[in-house]
């Protein structure tokens, strides 16, 4: 795995840089980044996320070439508690999707919505005009359950550049949407942020987990009662390793600090 250069902001959370920013300042990059029209791409990340990256080499080097990964899941803040010493702030998807929405309404900074299905984004569309009546939509697009051709790849990303968007918004889950965007960076020009779970959420399809649930990291039981044929394996699969080798991680650094303390000083 590629060796890490941190900057002051970010934390090497099993070996990958996730962003140590406040909330507010992550949403303040991205619209830096938007209204430069600059392409960037966003990974908001989980343990499942992580861990398909620690297995899968490809999908690694797509993680570590993200413009930002954010810290989605609870396990994630945890570890940047530890790590740092003092609260971090989660910033998971659907805040993140009602803050950019809101803030892009202020500021009139179209907003492209790609992936999931038609009759998703129809009752998308329709609680967007309810709560963001002042958004400006640049469009709505589903994806096929296939690859693109090489001519649909270049007319959807003629459609994106050509709308004005600033942000694209993607659904098309992990890694999927995470390649997608790393595949994309310098032909699509809008900041691209992967939340292959929000759309259905937002629509209505699924149902958001309580604060209470999302604040206590229960949130993955939360979601597997809703969709348990998809997910048990995933998480039998992910939430296991991603403690031990949190745990280690977490052992190594604290090892770490007591030999630099103990280490005599000039």
């Amino acid at each position: 795995m590629t060796t890490l250069e941190l900057v002051p902001c970010q934390e090497n959370v099993l070996g990958f840089p996730v962003s140590a920013l406040p909330f507010e300042a992550q949403i303040d990059l991205i619209f830096d980044w938007a209204r430069e029209h600059s392409s960037r791409f966003v990974c908001v990340s989980n343990v499942h996320m992580l861990m398909e990256a620690r297995w899968n080499e490809p999908f690694s080097k797509v993680l570590l070439n993200a413009d930002l990964i954010t810290p989605d899941g609870m396990p994630l803040v945890w570890m940047l508690n530890l790590i740092r010493g003092y609260c971090h702030d989660r910033v998971a998807g659907m805040d993140i999707f009602l803050a950019v929405c809101q803030r892009a309404s202020a500021e009139k900074v179209p907003i492209f919505f790609l992936g999931t299905d038609a009759s998703t984004l129809d009752l998308m569309r329709q609680r967007l005009q309810r709560e963001f009546p002042n958004l400006e939509i640049a469009d709505m697009q589903p994806l096929p359950f296939r690859p693109l051709t090489e001519q649909e790849d270049r007319e959807i990303i003629q459609q994106i550049n050509d709308s004005g968007a600033g942000i694209l918004f993607l659904a098309l889950g992990c890694p999927k949407q995470e390649t997608w965007m790393h595949q994309h960076k310098g032909k699509v020009q809008a900041v691209m942020i992967g939340l292959g779970g929000v759309f259905p959420i937002y629509a209505g399809v699924l149902q958001l987990a309580p604060d209470w649930v999302r604040e206590s990291g229960l949130e993955w039981l939360f979601r597997l009662t809703q969709e348990p044929t998809r997910l048990w394996k995933r998480y039998a699969s992910t939430i296991p390793p991603f403690v031990f080798l949190s745990l280690k991680q977490l052992m190594t650094v604290k090892v770490s600090r007591v030999l630099e303390y103990l280490k005599p000083h000039s």
